[in-house]
């Protein structure tokens, strides 16, 4: 086993900043790139200019680079078959194959994945047609109803209609405007289910599966849950609500079912695979997976984690995972999103951000960035919609919240905001 190992890390965003950071930590961490990477990764990182999703692009920066793993970490070039077409050109990949990043990639894919497999989730129906899917959710008589397109949406392609209307708008916008592109081609009508969510991240090497600590997501832009759907405007770990009793379940009952299930199906899933679960009065339910790490629940999990991480990657790959024992701290952490004015709608870019080196040389803060990237003249400018992730780590919640918005109001771009309830959520 070779001990440092140089390791290119597809993406540009908070998750692959945070992913690149706990590399670092491993004594075994070699040479770093990053590809597309961003202003600030590019402190972390040698940064270069290929698409995340450019397959054929990325493979010959591999080459080029001669690292000895590529970490795909966004959904689209899991889903486009990266892992699959560098393991073709002889270079090892962490992440799952393309017929395993389905599980992602197609919502009537997995919920039809759980029905057969008896995984608790939602009752559904699926429709390609918004006539019939409008008349299915009339006929059902109850309201919330929660449409899904089918396909990737950048974490936005779930509505929430509240009442006939808004059924009929979501619909005419996903199936017939295609603002979700293709991935509203076809959309699952599910039933609306209530009780706290939490996030579940686990290591897996279609053998064995690993659960990293708990993490709860604040997809909501504003206070309150109120406001657009977004990639997250926040998180913390660990839930508040998931005790080791829930976890026991959810690991007989999701977890290692889902595994084995996509074994079944012959598409044995090697990587990190996202949990969305709702703790119902019923049990725990899925309410989505991701094939990958959630973002900004990567921002809250990994500085948490004690084993090495580039020892975890090489099991997973090799699948070794049984022959690790993977260690996590007893500390809290929260994330904070600085966010640019208009998100999730249109915003403008090209603002300069002050106070990052204040905030990162506060105890315990971390600053990553998510939609940023360098001036001319080596300054900080903002360049998405989601800036930046604060997160900070302490001995708990209320700890950990208190440093993360401390260190937060000290970093400053035109139009920025944030939510100010980030780890406070309780449940009776």
């Amino acid at each position: 086993m070779k001990n440092k190992l140089d390791i290119l890390v597809v993406g540009g965003g908070g998750r692959e900043h945070a992913i690149i950071k706990t590399l670092k930590k491993s004594p075994r961490c070699g040479k770093l790139w990053a590809a597309p990477g961003n202003g600030g990764i590019a402190a972390d990182a040698e940064c270069i200019p290929v698409k995340a999703d450019d397959v054929e692009g990325m493979i010959k920066a591999a080459k080029e680079c001669g690292c000895d793993i590529v970490f795909v970490a966004p959904d689209n070039p899991l889903m486009e078959g990266m892992v699959d077409r560098m393991e073709a050109e002889g270079i090892r990949a962490f992440g799952p194959r393309q017929c395993a990043a389905e599980i992602e990639g197609s919502k009537v894919f997995s919920k039809n994945l759980m029905k057969k497999y008896g995984i608790p989730t939602a009752g559904y129906e699926v429709f390609d047609q918004p006539a019939e899917a409008l008349a299915y959710i009339e006929a059902q008589g109850t309201y919330p109803a929660v449409i899904k397109a089918d396909g990737l949406a950048l974490g936005k392609g779930v509505v929430i209609a509240q009442n006939h209307e808004e059924a009929k708008q979501a619909l005419s916008e996903i199936m017939e405007d295609k603002i979700f592109g293709d991935s509203g081609s076809r959309v699952v009508i599910e039933e609306f289910l209530t009780g706290p969510e939490v996030s579940v991240l686990a290591f897996t090497d279609g053998k064995v599966v690993c659960p990293m600590v708990s993490a709860q997501d604040h997809k909501r832009a504003f206070d309150n849950d109120r406001g657009p759907n977004t990639g997250g405007m926040g998180t913390f770990s660990p839930s508040r609500v998931y005790t080791e009793e829930i976890a026991d379940l959810c690991m007989k009952t999701i977890f290692e079912p889902t595994v084995k299930a996509m074994n079944a199906e012959g598409r044995t899933f090697k990587g990190v695979l996202y949990f969305g679960l709702m703790l119902t009065k019923n049990g725990p339910k899925v309410i989505e997976y991701n094939s990958r790490f959630g973002d900004p629940e990567t921002q809250v999990v990994l500085p948490r984690l004690k084993t090495d991480f580039i020892d975890i990657i090489e099991a997973v790959i090799d699948e070794k995972l049984a022959d690790l024992t993977i260690e996590w701290s007893d500390s809290a952490a929260v994330c904070v999103v600085l966010a640019s004015g208009g998100y999730p709608g249109k915003y403008p870019t090209g603002f300069e951000i002050s106070g990052l080196a204040e905030a990162e040389a506060k105890e315990d803060i971390t600053v990553y960035h998510a939609g940023t990237k360098l001036g001319e003249d080596g300054k900080i400018l903002t360049s998405g919609g989601r800036v930046l992730g604060v997160t900070a780590v302490a001995d708990d919640l209320d700890s950990a919240r208190d440093k993360a918005y401390a260190a937060a109001d000290g970093i400053h771009f035109e139009g920025a905001f944030c939510r100010r309830d980030i780890g406070i959520k309780k449940y009776d």
